[in-house]
């Protein structure tokens, strides 16, 4: 196969040359109706029968990404059934907002929701409204019918320590007294967990591992009399324990381990929400574009690396769709450094040779452009070569965009179709206040 064939010029005579990828972009990409309408929602009907539908995201401070894949979830929610919506988010966390969303009643919890760094992610006017949506929605359904919103990540070690102990102290204290001995071994390190991987793997102290997995099976193997719910969400945060203290020694051995790790916990979590919920189970997973992208079509699989895109993929083949977002230029909220501030960025015009260059020539300013079926195979087949690709995650570094945010990808393989904004704004954050949360007063994010 010619590794080139997808930018061929081609032309009449008078006109100006074409490349043949552009010119098929042309042809396939269909407009996009504005997002408050149900034509933009409309489009997405095609995936009305997938089992997991897949909303990636270029950046993780964008306007237009938050609200088209909030429109997106609400037109498979409506119309086709789709039960679980699962976020790139701590469990506890957005246990917190489903609490809320399905009115199962006050939480647990002692902080607000998302009110760590970055906060911005999911802390946001965009969110706030499709939850706010999504509350208004569940009122209408039964009880056990009403759609889920919840966390697939592995960075909650704490909040899930306190969310397990607070579950036992209600329901089994002499299993609670058991969970606090086991879970010592952490205490000292939750709040700082990258120092616990440090000091194990470099420092030689103990490994907590055997504690928390005796744990994780003490919850898996007792039959405690409780709210099948609350067992449910006390069981994923113990599951969260172990994964988190796998995953924090691991950042010490190679970052591809860590990575596959917190992958597959994502990709586990969300298999076990689905058997949660049951056979008619169906979900929509928002996530950055490098997780929910086939990771094997990426840099990132060429160096080893696997993501809950590609796991998806094994899992349900044509029944798991994965659809990317990007942009070309416009702003961004990001930080300069991991615990930095929050600021809004210009996001830089796009680098030639890369898939955003490809879009932008194409000359559609907002685009759903999908390769799924037979009759696209010409569009998938162009597509399919390793051109650069953008990601900014919460840190944006512009002075090094091409070293800090381009890798290779083929586009074709990695998605099944890309939503395409030319210009893109910065989402609004919402702020996060001092003192315990008051979520159940103050709904959804204590403002």
């Amino acid at each position: 196969m010619n590794p080139r064939k997808g930018r061929q010029d081609i032309s009449g005579p008078g006109k100006e040359p074409v490349s043949r990828l552009q010119a098929l972009l042309r042809r396939y990409a269909e407009p996009l109706p504005p997002l408050e309408s149900a034509a933009f929602g409309a489009l997405f009907d095609r995936y009305a029968d997938a089992r997991v539908v897949l909303i990636g995201e270029a950046s993780h401070g964008t306007r237009e990404f938050y609200r088209a894949r909030a429109a997106i979830s609400q037109r498979l929610i409506t119309h086709h059934g789709f039960t679980i919506v699962a976020i790139e988010a701590d469990w506890p966390d957005a246990g917190q907002i489903d609490r809320r969303v399905r009115d199962l009643g006050p939480s647990t919890a002692r902080e607000q929701a998302f009110s760590r760094f970055p906060s911005w992610m999911w802390r946001n006017v965009e969110v706030r409204d499709f939850t706010r949506w999504l509350h208004h929605y569940n009122r209408s359904l039964p009880a056990d019918r009403r759609i889920e919103f919840r966390g697939l990540d592995v960075y909650s070690l704490r909040n899930s320590i306190g969310e397990v102990l607070a579950y036992l102290d209600s329901t089994a204290p002499q299993l609670a007294r058991e969970a606090r001995r086991r879970y010592g071994c952490l205490t000292p390190w939750q709040d700082d967990p990258a120092q616990y991987g440090h000091s194990v793997e470099r420092g030689h102290e103990a490994s907590c591992e055997e504690a928390v997995v005796q744990q994780l099976n003490t919850l898996l193997s007792e039959r405690l009399a409780a709210n099948p719910e609350a067992l449910f969400s006390a069981t994923q945060n113990a599951r969260v324990i172990r994964s988190a203290e796998q995953y924090y020694r691991a950042m010490f051995r190679s970052s591809t381990a860590s990575w596959n790790l917190r992958d597959k916990h994502m990709f586990d979590t969300l298999q076990a929400l689905l058997a949660h919920r049951g056979a008619n189970a169906r979900a929509v997973v928002w996530a950055h574009n490098s997780h929910i992208g086939n990771a094997a079509a990426t840099y990132m699989g060429w160096r080893g690396e696997f993501n809950i895109g590609q796991l998806c993929r094994m899992a349900y083949g044509d029944n798991a769709v994965l659809i990317g977002m990007s942009t070309d230029r416009g702003q961004v909220v990001a930080a300069d450094d991991w615990d930095g501030d929050m600021g809004i960025k210009d996001v830089r015009p796009s680098l030639a040779d890369s898939w955003e260059q490809e879009f932008l020539q194409a000359g559609i300013p907002a685009s759903l452009t999908d390769w799924r079926a037979p009759e696209r195979e010409d569009l998938r087949q162009a597509l399919s070569e390793p051109l650069l690709e953008r990601a900014i995650g919460v840190i944006y570094r512009p002075a090094t965009e091409r070293q800090s945010h381009y890798f290779q990808a083929d586009l074709g393989e990695q998605f099944d179709a890309l939503v395409w904004f030319e210009t893109t704004s910065a989402l609004t954050p919402l702020p996060v206040t001092s003192g315990p949360s008051h979520e159940e007063d103050t709904f959804p994010f204590g403002v």
